[in-house]
């Protein structure tokens, strides 16, 4: 079953008019799945962040699919995804991912990963990294404890405990640098983006798939000795004022693991929202990077 509300399904549909891409709906793992993707070339899978759905890629996609075919699924129980019986855990998540790359890919994809889909891309490519072509994590969690700072905090459990309009621009002044730029890029499909975000976050099913995510890839970090265990090209791409996971971790890990990092100006925890330009040029540069400058000796 669909996760959307039903007068949320009126703004998802406002939110992606005039999209140059095709809505698809897969079984996966046993979990009802929503995607987005259009485009040709080689395969590109998108995974958002924690209570989100694919439509959080807007501000790139029409130019991430001039270059690449693009697949952006919204994640197990979010957005129109709906979630399984018996819960979300992390073997579920990871197979899920693993069909929806079979299904949808015909050669290994570039895996980007942003907040919680980067947890579960980096998951994934410690286990398959033979099945994906490069990885790119975006203001992950997972590579450590997860400890935003305590206004961001405060902010999500407010949003989460009593979504509405203003609540959820209050958390997004936290999640963003400048928040009325990100709703100047945005135009128009600000206002059903943000309704579609508050209807969903007003769900119990997104609640639980939200609660189990963080829970199985964000509450511990991975372990040391799996990140070390994946092979695939990976970088990093990070908003400077990332309040929920500082830069600091991102540079610690980039020294530890050897992934190139490339730091986003004027950016909060979100850069393809509110810094598309300078996130697609970062993934421009990952793309035309040689293969072997960025696999460890």
């Amino acid at each position: 079953m669909s996760s959307t509300p039903d007068g949320g399904q009126h703004a998802r549909e406002r939110m992606l008019t005039g999209i140059p891409v095709r809505e698809r709906r897969l079984q996966l793992a046993g979990v009802p799945t929503a995607l987005l993707e259009g485009g040709d070339g080689p395969p590109m899978v998108l995974l958002h962040g924690p209570g989100e759905f694919a439509a959080a890629w807007l501000p790139v996609l029409p130019e991430l699919i001039r270059t690449h075919r693009v697949i952006a699924p919204d994640l197990p129980g979010h957005g129109a995804s709906g979630a399984t019986e018996g819960g979300l855990d992390a073997d579920r998540v990871l197979d899920w991912l693993g069909e929806l790359i079979e299904a949808t890919c015909t050669s290994p994809p570039v895996l980007v990963g942003r907040v919680i889909g980067g947890a579960i891309a980096a998951r994934f490519a410690a286990h398959h990294g033979d099945r994906l072509a490069r990885l790119v994590l975006v203001d992950t969690l997972g590579l450590a404890p997860f400890e935003p700072a305590p206004r961001f905090g405060l902010a999500l459990q407010r949003f989460l405990a009593r979504p509405s309009a203003g609540n959820y621009d209050r958390f997004m002044e936290f999640c963003t640098y400048d928040l009325d730029r990100a709703r100047e890029l945005m135009g128009q499909r600000w206002a059903s983006y943000s309704t579609y975000a508050v209807q969903l976050a007003g769900t119990r099913s997104v609640q639980a798939a939200l609660g189990a995510l963080i829970g199985q890839f964000a509450a511990v970090p991975i372990p040391p000795e799996e990140l070390v265990r994946i092979e695939v090209p990976t970088h990093l791409i990070w908003g400077r004022h990332d309040l929920a996971t500082p830069l600091q971790i991102a540079e610690a890990a980039s020294g530890r693991y050897g992934w190139p990092l490339h730091v986003i100006e004027d950016a909060g925890d979100d850069p393809p929202l509110e810094q598309p330009a300078a996130f697609l040029a970062a993934l421009r540069t990952v793309m035309d990077t040689p293969i072997a400058a960025t696999v460890r000796s």
